[in-house]
């Protein structure tokens, strides 16, 4: 019999439940269309977060729920039985995406177990984004919140002080995305860690990313990764949606555009996988498949060990969303 290690890898997750899909965007994927395969997948970040408003304005309740079901049951057909999705709320989508996301989570069975976090892409320092957040929170439509900091630029440290207070008030786990940008002047995860212990919310936070951690120092990249065990911080890897970082002329310790997931374990740091994009104008030939994900991670990270991986896949993502 011919060994191959990468199927006795997915028979063994498949045996454990099958794969938990720690982060996405199940309301927008599947959403690219021709016209947008020209010059609007070559944008930067930023600039598509405002782009995909045009996706958001003319997307009914009921569009944003054949959107999810599909995703979901592509997820199904590819082996996850579990998944945290980032759901849109704010002016352009008001809240037909989270009730969207809501209605399918009612109508699933235990096959698959869903979980919706709130997506704050405008940013959550209005009165307007804080009312909805905070009712979407105090309603329970969001099993997490979700957070981006860089939304509210030069205001992260307000932004996440709303949020956590929000969290601890409510008993609300808090999903944060950070590091994004693969440069070495990014230190958001520093900095969620230092608002973590001040707001006493030691092992209820989740950082998702991280890749700009590869670009620090290696005696940061130590502290950085004590201070996340001793706050109880967990990471989602989402590594196709990152492995295209774009080339810069940026001196930095060389690194593959990843989360370091292979000196996070040696510090005891939990870390599951997601999916991140599916189709859409942020990664138009993503297909959420997490077999890809996890052997994209395995490939750059030089993780081998069978149990680690299983982990990753499985166990730790079970953890994070509290399954």
């Amino acid at each position: 019999m011919i060994y191959n290690p990468l199927d006795e890898l997915y028979r063994k997750i498949k045996a454990s439940g099958g794969f938990v899909n720690a982060h996405a965007h199940l309301d927008r994927a599947y959403s690219v269309t021709p016209d947008k395969m020209g010059s609007v997948v070559y944008k930067q970040l930023q600039e598509k977060w405002q782009l995909v408003d045009e996706y958001k304005k003319n997307s009914s309740t009921l569009d944003y729920e054949r959107v999810i079901l599909h995703a979901i049951e592509k997820q199904i057909s590819m082996g996850t039985s579990a998944c945290l999705s980032f759901i849109d709320i704010d002016s352009i989508s008001g809240w037909r995406a989270i009730n969207a996301a809501n209605n399918v989570k009612g109508l699933l069975n235990g096959d698959f177990r869903f979980r919706i976090a709130c997506q704050t892409l405008k940013g959550v320092l209005s009165n307007e984004m804080k009312s909805m957040v905070t009712s979407a929170v105090q309603s329970e439509f969001v099993d997490a919140i979700g957070s981006l900091p860089g939304a509210d630029a030069g205001r992260e440290a307000e932004h996440l002080d709303f949020l956590m207070q929000l969290a601890k008030a409510n008993n609300c786990p808090l999903h944060v995305h950070v590091d994004q940008l693969n440069t070495s002047e990014e230190k958001e995860t520093e900095l969620l860690v230092r608002k973590t212990m001040q707001w006493g919310l030691e092992g209820r936070v989740v950082a998702v990313h991280g890749i700009s951690i590869a670009c620090h120092s290696k005696a940061y990249r130590q502290d950085l990764y004590k201070m996340c065990k001793d706050a109880g911080i967990y990471f989602v890897s989402c590594p196709v949606a990152w492995i295209d970082s774009r080339r810069t002329e940026r001196v930095s310790p060389t690194h593959s555009a990843i989360t370091p997931v292979d000196e996070m374990i040696e510090h005891g740091i939990k870390v599951a996988i997601g999916s991140d994009n599916i189709h859409d104008i942020y990664k138009p030939y993503a297909t959420g498949n997490m077999k890809t994900e996890l052997q994209f991670l395995l490939e750059t990270t030089h993780i081998y060990d069978e149990t680690e991986l299983i982990k990753i896949a499985t166990t730790n993502g079970h953890e994070i969303l509290n399954l």
